[in-house]
């Protein structure tokens, strides 16, 4: 019985400790939120959505999508015609839209899909390749030189 409330006082601090070290963000997480945060000030829109099924990402579970990162450009004064197109062996390979761009070469990592309508060009990729931020330049220069084709 002497030792009921040393035990008590024990479980007490472990309860408060684990909460303090639950409210730490993880390495990747606040990685991830720097990049996205680079992207938005460099002029790329960065948001996770459903990944659609023509970009044949894996399902995260059997009923239910992928959310997968969408980086994207504005551009204005743009009319561009619709175009998707997945990437497979680091080339691009229609699904809608033109053919002009069949086989066209992709030097950026972790691409899944590309697509392109009215005045937006964006990708989706797996932001797990790059989490230092390393091609964001050339990603935003790739999606700027699809649209002036």
């Amino acid at each position: 019985m002497e030792h009921i409330g040393l035990w008590v006082a024990l479980l007490i601090v472990i309860f408060i400790m684990g909460s303090i070290l639950g409210l730490r963000v993880s390495p990747r997480e606040k990685a991830l939120g720097l990049m996205r945060e680079k992207a938005r000030k460099m002029g790329l829109h960065p948001r996770l959505v459903a990944a659609p099924d023509w970009t044949k990402v894996p399902m995260a579970t059997e009923k239910r999508a992928s959310m997968v990162a969408y980086y994207s450009v504005l551009i204005p004064e743009a009319r561009l015609p619709l175009m998707r197109a997945r990437v497979e062996d680091q080339k691009l390979k229609p699904i809608q839209g033109d053919q002009k761009f069949n086989d066209f070469p992709i030097a950026l990592k972790g691409i899944y899909a590309i697509d392109m309508q009215a005045n937006c060009v964006g990708l989706y990729w797996d932001e797990e390749t790059d989490l230092r931020a390393t091609q964001l330049d050339e990603m935003k220069a790739f999606l700027l030189s699809l649209a002036e084709i």
